[in-house]
C-alpha cells in the first residue's frame, strides 16, 4: 500500500496517482486506487466517473465493497469517495477502525494498493498515509510546494518514524531538474531533521514528470495522458516511475479475488435499500487536482 501526498494542494497528486495506476496496470499489475480524500474527493472528475455508491455508502452500510468498487480506464480498479462530506472533515474513532478494516480486507486482492489522500497534514490525512507501507511524496518545482512538502517528510518522520520515502517532482522545466530538487530536499533534511533514534530520513526520488501541454488537455477531456497522449514526454515520465517502483518494490504475492468483495460484517451498520435517487450527482470538471 502506497499513500501519494503532499504538503500543498494542487500539485498533481491525483494525476500521479490515476496515471501511475494505469502504467502498473500495463505491467501486468492489478491495482486498486482508493480516493482517501474522504470529504473532498475529486478521482472520479479525473477518470469521468459517476459512482452510484462510493466509500461513504460503505462505511454507511449502504453499500458492499463489490457494490462500490469500479473498474477504471486503464485497466485497474477504483473506490471513490464522496465530496463535500462535512462528516470525514475530522477523524473519528468509527472512521478510523473502518478505513483501517477496510484496507485489511482489500489488501489481499491486489498486486498494489494506492491512496490518493488529501494535502496537509491533518489528522485524515496522516491517519491514512499512518496505514500505509510507504509514503510518496510529490511536489513541483515551486518554492512553497517545497517548503511544504519538506514539512510533510518531516512530519511523517517524527511522528510515524518513517526513515525512508519516496518522492516525484511533478512539472520540471527541464530534464535533470527533478534530482536536483531531490537533492536539495535532501540536503535540508538531513541538516534540519533527526528521528528520535538519531537516525535520518533517506528519501528515494522515483522519477520527475515535465511541465506539458499534454497534461491540461487529457484533464480538460477527463481522460489519462497514459491513455489519451501514451506518446508525450508526461506519459514516459510516468511509465519511467513505474518501471522504478516496479523494480524497487514487486508487487506484492496476489491472492485470487472472489465473486463478491465483502467487509466483515461489524465493519458497518445492516445495508438498507439504495434508491436511484441515492445516486451523487455529476462534478463539474474543473474540481480536478490537476498538475
Amino acid at each position: 500500500i502506497i499513500a501519494i501526498t503532499s504538503g500543498k494542494g494542487g500539485v498533481g497528486k491525483t494525476l500521479l496517482s490515476a496515471n501511475l495506476a494505469a502504467a502498473l496496470a500495463r505491467r501486468g499489475e492489478r491495482v486498486l486506487v482508493i480516493d482517501a480524500d474522504l470529504g473532498l474527493a475529486n478521482l472520479d472528475v479525473v477518470l469521468n466517473l459517476q459512482p452510484r455508491r462510493t466509500l461513504h455508502d460503505v462505511f454507511t452500510g449502504r453499500a458492499t465493497l463489490d457494490q462500490a468498487v469500479l473498474d477504471a480506464p486503464g485497466d485497474f480498479q477504483v473506490l471513490l469517495a464522496g465530496s463535500g462530506l462535512i462528516e470525514y472533515s475530522r477523524l473519528t474513532p468509527e472512521v478510523r477502525e473502518q478505513f483501517a478494516r477496510l484496507l485489511d480486507t482489500v489488501r489481499p486482492r491486489y498486486d498494489r494498493i494506492l491512496l490518493d489522500t488529501g494535502a496537509g497534514i491533518s489528522d485524515v490525512v496522516l491517519y491514512a498515509i499512518s496505514l500505509a507501507d510507504d509514503a510518496l511524496v510529490i511536489a513541483t518545482p515551486e518554492p512553497t510546494s517545497l517548503a511544504d512538502a519538506y514539512a510533510t517528510v518531516k512530519v511523517l518522520g517524527l511522528q510515524q518514524g518513517r526513515a525512508s520515502m519516496l518522492l516525484v517532482v511533478n512539472q520540471v522545466q527541464r530534464p535533470g531538474e527533478g534530482r536536483q530538487i531531490a537533492t536539495q530536499l535532501q540536503s535540508v533534511i538531513e541538516r534540519f531533521v533527526q528521528l528520535p533514534d538519531g537516525g535520518r530520513i533517506r528519501l528515494q526520488p522515483l522519477g520527475e514528470i515535465p511541465t506539458d501541454a499534454s497534461v491540461r488537455q487529457a484533464v480538460q477531456r477527463r481522460q489519462l495522458v497514459m491513455t489519451t497522449f501514451p506518446g508525450s514526454d508526461v506519459a514516459k515520465g510516468i511509465g519511467a516511475i513505474a518501471a522504478r517502483l516496479a523494480a524497487l518494490q514487486p508487487p506484492s504475492a496476489r491472492v485470487p479475488a472472489p465473486a463478491v468483495v465483502a467487509l466483515p460484517p461489524d465493519l458497518a451498520p445492516a445495508p438498507e435499500p439504495v434508491r436511484d435517487d441515492d445516486a451523487p450527482a455529476a462534478v463539474p470538471s474543473g474540481a480536478a487536482d490537476t498538475a
